[in-house]
Parts: structure tokens; C-alpha cells; sequence
């Protein structure tokens, strides 16, 4: 993709958009994610098709093919972006999900749950009586609060974008 497509399909200047970019990533990388899956994620939501290949990728980010491989692989294996052949051709091309956010918190409620288990159990096996079996069931209680919490809000937020949803004005 040349820059004046990039620039229109963007929305915004070419500068614009990678400051974006960068400013997000960095964002991403200061919370814990890895920095150059940051770019790449970045990237791939500030496109307009929210799909980009390989080359395009680097060619915006300007880094190497590998780069791009290496946090392609990562945010692939966390269930960020899925790889797709790009129509009549034989390069892939990396799309974030659809409802990549509700998605991304619905796995992390699944892990909360597995957590808490394991948190139970130990602290069963700490008991109740030491310090550390009191850390340890409140620390499963946590994850039980916030399992329970994450469902309603969930549903909230599909009531929230099926009303913004009927709001907008229908394309003809």
C-alpha cells in the first residue's frame, strides 16, 4: 500500500496516524505487552480495513519481516489477530477479531475462574488459621468478585452498543 492510499484510507496524515500509532503502542507496552506486538496491534487498528499484510506492516512501522513474524506469532497465540490469505494471492494477511475487546475480557473472565480454583484449593491447603491461607482465600474471593462483576458488565456494554447500534443514522 503507497502512502497516499495509506493516507486516505487513515483518515488522517500519514504523520498523524504513525504518532497515533506509536503513542498507543507505547501505551500497550507500559501496561505489559510486548512492545514491537504493541506496533503491530497499533497498526492494525488504526487501518480501515483493520487488516494489513506483512509487508505493509513493516513498510508502515518500518521495520523488518521478522519483527513483523515475531509479533504477528504472539498476538495470534493470545487471540488478537487471526491470519487470513489475501484473496487471489499467496500472501497472508494478519485482521484483528471482530469484538476484539469483548472477546479479549471474555478469555480473561475464563482464566479468572481457573484462578480462583486454584486459589481455593490453596487455600485449603494453607488453611484458614495462617496468614497465608487468609492472602490466599481472599485473593480467590477477589477473582470470584470480579467473575461475577465482568458477566454484568458484559451484558451492559452488548445493551450499550446494540442502542448505539438502533441511534445511528441507516446508510442507504
Amino acid at each position: 500500500m503507497g502512502e497516499s492510499e495509506m493516507t486516505k484510507t487513515d483518515g488522517g496524515d500519514e504523520e498523524a496516524v504513525s504518532r497515533f500509532v506509536e503513542r498507543f503502542a507505547g501505551e500497550m507496552t507500559a501496561a505489559g505487552m510486548q512492545r514491537m506486538a504493541s506496533r503491530v496491534f497499533a497498526a492494525l487498528l488504526a487501518s480501515e480495513t483493520a487488516s494489513l499484510t506483512s509487508a505493509e506492516l513493516a513498510e508502515r512501522l518500518r521495520i523488518s519481516p521478522a519483527a513483523v513474524s515475531g509479533a504477528i506469532g504472539y498476538l495470534t497465540r493470545v487471540g488478537m489477530v487471526s491470519r487470513e490469505r489475501d484473496p487471489g494471492t499467496r500472501r497472508e494477511r494478519y485482521v484483528l477479531h471482530n469484538e476484539l475487546w469483548y472477546e479479549t475480557f471474555t478469555r480473561r473472565d475464563q482464566v479468572l475462574v481457573r484462578w480462583e480454583k486454584v486459589l481455593q484449593d490453596g487455600a485449603e491447603t494453607l488453611g484458614p488459621d495462617t496468614a497465608a491461607g487468609r492472602r490466599t482465600a481472599e485473593t480467590a474471593e477477589f477473582f470470584a468478585f470480579l467473575h461475577g462483576e465482568m458477566a454484568g458488565i458484559m451484558d451492559r456494554w452488548r445493551a450499550h452498543k446494540q442502542g448505539r447500534a438502533a441511534e445511528a443514522p441507516q446508510e442507504a
